[in-house]
């Protein structure tokens, strides 16, 4: 199948929440695909501009996310995670990628604007959907710093100045926990849905309980970013590997356990968003 746009994955995903997963490896890609294929459900394959870091360069494992969402039977897109230069999206535009998450969080709300307003006219004139990130100056989690909370008044003023497709809302929830008991404000939610004209995206959704991602959506959150789930998975799944025979030297056969092992997060939070 051909690569779909955000809009119409939302729309599928509907009433449930849209997933959107991170790669870091390939294993990562395959699995999210395989995954989607297996629950018959729409999903995002996201790249953050960290991973771009880690791998040296945004084409090779573009490419290859691109090729596995076309040639996949479910519906399927490449997103550009949390990026913070207009380069790096200038160039996943040029590679195919056709939406994108412009991270202006760190700057203070005029330049946010300012620049997000920019990158943002660019990328739709090259039809491209793009998710922004508002919050306070807070470091590597940016409006994500616990104890951040969005403003429904800022963000509707906000959307309206940069004409943004998604927005990222702070209410509750950090990245890269790896315990899921963060608290979402569920009220807070449905006051931003109700105020914003866009789909709220929520980000470290890996801190969050099933039932707590379940009543974010039911709440009015549309796009759900797992990634260090994911990441717990493979490492797990590799160290039992590893442990089970001290000479295994074939990474065929313990990185077979840890994309089974992404899979099938994937899968589960796959029934999670569609409120199972």
């Amino acid at each position: 199948m051909t690569l779909f746009p955000i809009p119409e994955l939302l729309a599928a995903a509907r009433p449930g929440g849209l997933g959107a997963f991170n790669v870091i490896t390939l294993e990562h890609a395959e699995a999210i695909a395989a995954a989607a294929a297996s629950a018959d459900c729409p999903a995002v394959l996201q790249i953050s501009e960290n991973t771009v870091r880690y791998h040296g360069g945004l084409k090779p494992l573009t490419r290859a996310c691109l090729q596995l969402a076309a040639d996949n039977p479910a519906a399927l897109a490449v997103h550009l995670d949390h990026a913070t230069s207009r380069e790096l999206i200038t160039e996943a535009v040029e590679l195919g990628i056709t939406s994108v998450m412009y991270d202006g969080s760190t700057l203070d709300y005029a330049d946010n604007v300012e620049s997000t307003a920019a990158i943002t006219r660019w990328c739709h004139e090259r039809g491209v959907h793009v998710e922004a990130e508002l919050g306070a100056i807070g470091g590597k989690d940016g409006a994500h710093t616990p104890g951040v909370r969005t403003d429904p008044d800022e963000a509707a003023a906000f959307v309206s100045a940069t004409a943004v497709d998604a927005l990222a809302v702070a209410v509750g929830s950090s990245h890269a926990m790896h315990t899921r008991d963060a608290r979402l404000d569920n009220d807070l939610i449905a006051r931003l849905s109700a105020k914003l004209p866009v789909p709220l995206v929520l980000h470290g959704s890996s801190g969050v309980s099933d039932d707590g991602l379940r009543s974010a959506v039911h709440h009015g959150m549309a796009k759900i970013n797992i990634a260090t789930r994911l990441n717990i998975g493979l490492t797990e799944a590799i160290r039992t590997a590893l442990a089970s025979q001290l000479g295994l030297s074939d990474p065929r056969k313990y990185l077979g356990p840890g994309r089974a092992a992404i899979q099938h997060e994937v899968e589960h939070f796959l029934e999670v968003l569609r409120g199972r």
